[in-house]
């Protein structure tokens, strides 16, 4: 019975060994991909300095980058807070104290919005850039032109900051690859013409996370956010947005409440921040989503 128990005994830890093994070489995985460094072409934009540009850029950031940075774009401490896997603030993209508007170049902001690194050309944690590579370099100019006009205000965030469980789901799958790492890396992108268009409607879609929470085919999905247990619905015309006029389609971006009186939860929808569309923005999205294939809804 002893050398059973023996037996038993060396053939757990020795298990046990090999998963803290396992474990600890994960962990140096992931290292490894959160400092690489990446080398991309130089955009070479051009900053436009005229105030229809301006206003422009003004329109685009309080659409994608105010919900997770601020208000006043200050950044957000714990913006994403997940207990065992660790923190994430946002950026203050401001020129304050703190801010990487103080010391980042016009490179510098296309690195991060275009291809998901930082200064130092390593891996940031912007799901948005899964949207924002999208950009044109037309808008992506008037973003960065009016992110240098912000008043400094002084705040400093600790980036972010992930347990070894975190690197080991990451180099496991478990989460989601970093966006440098999946993005196209487009050294340009074309505009495309401004208008209710079902072209414009697929830009718009493209550029402000619709397909990060709703899935690439539009038909739902899980919640991008690991912690938070949440399908989204379908948007193709499998799902109920087929049913809803323009009007109603544009009411409920605007009030948050769908025509059969449910109210979005802006944890999961940001309809406040996609509130400030044009009317001509929205319908040029109506008109992409009823362009779609009718799918069935995603279920798990």
């Amino acid at each position: 019975m002893k050398k059973v128990l023996k037996w038993i005994g060396i053939v757990v830890g020795s298990l046990l060994g090999l998963v803290l093994v396992s474990g600890f070489a994960l962990v140096l995985i992931g290292n490894s991909r959160l400092n690489k460094t990446y080398d991309f072409p130089p955009s070479d934009l051009v900053l436009p300095t005229d105030e229809t540009s301006l206003e422009l850029g003004k329109h685009r950031v309080e659409s994608l980058c105010a919900g997770c940075h601020g208000p006043d774009l200050s950044g957000i401490e714990e913006w994403f807070a997940a207990g065992p896997l660790g923190t994430v603030d946002s950026a203050n993209l401001t020129s304050g104290e703190g801010g990487v508007g103080a010391t980042y170049t016009t490179e510098d902001f296309v690195r991060a919005i275009r291809h998901g690194i930082d200064a130092e050309n390593k891996p940031i944690f912007m799901p948005a850039v899964y949207s924002t590579s999208y950009l044109s370099d037309e808008e992506l100019a008037t973003i960065i032109a009016y992110l240098q006009t912000l008043p400094p205000v002084d705040h400093t965030t600790n980036g972010a900051n992930f347990t070894p469980l975190a690197k080991i789901m990451l180099v496991a799958g478990v989460l989601p690859q970093l966006p440098v790492e999946v993005v196209s890396h487009e050294t340009h992108v074309a505009s495309i013409e401004a208008g209710p268009t079902a072209e414009y409607g697929k830009y718009m879609v493209d550029t402000h996370d619709c397909r990060l929470c709703h899935s690439q085919e539009l038909n739902g999905g899980p919640f991008p956010d690991p912690t938070k247990i949440k399908i989204s619905p379908n948007l193709t015309p499998g799902g109920e947005v087929a049913f809803w006029s323009e009007e109603d389609f544009i009411n409920t971006i605007r009030t948050g409440v769908t025509p059969g009186g449910h109210e979005l939860d802006p944890e999961f929808m940001p309809w406040e921040d996609y509130a400030k569309f044009y009317d001509d923005e929205l319908k040029a999205i109506y008109a992409y989503l009823k362009t779609l294939p009718e799918l069935p809804q995603y279920t798990e």
